[in-house]
């Protein structure tokens, strides 16, 4: 399976092809973002880290902005006709250099 591209990714949310789980919905209670925040996040970000071997798609780390303008980060994985949502968090500054694109590294 190749690897997601960020163009296939805005394919897949304009034709409403997103894959919602039980986990993602309440991920996304907990951490009061809303599907719409990660629907702009995939529109309009871009991708920071790819995860080729994930299992069972290919997914990617999704670096973009929510509806009020706040950094978020969406992780979603694909099949080719569909787009998993599997988590989406606002990226801990302690863990994330000044631009939220560059993993810190461990100390």
């Amino acid at each position: 399976m190749e690897i997601l591209s960020i163009e296939t990714i805005k394919s897949l949310v304009k034709m409403g092809k997103l894959r919602w789980t039980n986990h993602i919905m309440i991920r996304l209670l907990q951490r009061n973002i809303s599907q719409s925040d990660i629907e702009n996040t995939l529109l309009n970000g871009e991708i920071i880290e790819e995860y080729e071997d994930d299992y069972p798609y290919p997914s990617c780390l999704v670096f973009g902005r929510n509806l009020y303008n706040e950094v978020i980060h969406v992780v979603c994985g694909s099949n080719g006709e569909e787009l998993w949502i599997i988590t989406a968090y606002y990226p801990d500054r302690t863990e994330w250099e000044k631009d939220l694109k560059t993993r810190r590294e461990k100390k």
